[in-house]
């Protein structure tokens, strides 16, 4: 596959790109350049000014913020097909967050100037335009609902369904799942404090939704599912 359909197929799964023709998307495809960052290096800054929007082709990538007292707060974490920088790079206002390559990191950015005359030029890359913000407002809605009424182990059943992406294990078994990050990081990206993470990951455990080990926790998706629709599971589960 070569690298402008490569784009293109990335672009089809992204929020802001999806539901535009296969022709639409070949144009977009013609103005991204391949980008590249090694392990802890910076994609962008918060405060500078918003040049580039950058699809994730290889690796993963944390957004942070971070107060006048240097706390930092990691609020997600970017993989392949998802898309960072795309705020600034809207309203041209600085970055409202830092985003840092936590892999090796390969990247397709499009430069703010052709971003501009993309959607300037073709009406159906406007109307994507103001879907994708419809969806983000959504989302952040949805977000901070969660923060304010869901249980912690609520919020994190959520979270490592979203993470598991749909994939189902073989009967009488769990999913493994390698989350990438620690639980102090976990912490940070639900708004929670570690000890909180920890005793929610103590529940979940008791209920045969996951099993932990050193690196890695084994998921139940359909014991998961329940706890996040906010079910109570027989805490006398056993693995």
């Amino acid at each position: 596959m070569d690298r402008q359909s490569r784009v293109a197929r990335l672009l089809a799964e992204t929020p802001l790109f999806k539901g535009l023709a296969v022709a639409d998307l070949a144009i977009c495809a013609t103005r991204f350049h391949e980008t590249r960052f090694n392990k802890g290096q910076m994609l962008f800054a918060r405060g500078e000014v918003g040049t580039h929007l950058h699809l994730i082709a290889e690796g993963r990538v944390r957004l942070a913020v971070a107060n006048s007292d240097g706390r930092e707060l990691s609020f997600q974490i970017a993989e392949v097909g998802d898309v960072v920088g795309e705020i600034a790079l809207l309203d041209g206002k600085p970055r409202s967050a830092e985003a840092v390559a936590l892999t090796p990191v390969t990247t397709f950015a499009i430069e703010r100037g052709d971003f501009r005359e993309l959607w300037s030029t073709h009406p159906s890359i406007s109307a994507a335009i103001i879907s994708f913000l419809c969806w983000r407002i959504r989302d952040v809605s949805g977000r901070l609902e969660a923060l304010a009424l869901d249980a912690m182990e609520v919020r994190l059943a959520k979270f490592l369904l979203l993470a598991l992406d749909g994939r189902r294990p073989a009967p009488g078994r769990r999913i493994p799942l390698e989350l990438g990050f620690n639980q102090s990081e976990l912490a940070q990206l639900l708004g929670a404090s570690r000890p909180k993470i920890n005793v929610a990951l103590g529940e979940l455990e008791q209920v045969g939704a996951i099993h932990r080990t050193s690196d890695r926790l084994f998921c139940d998706p359909d014991k998961l599912a329940l706890v996040a629709e906010g079910r109570t599971l027989d805490r006398r589960a056993t693995e």
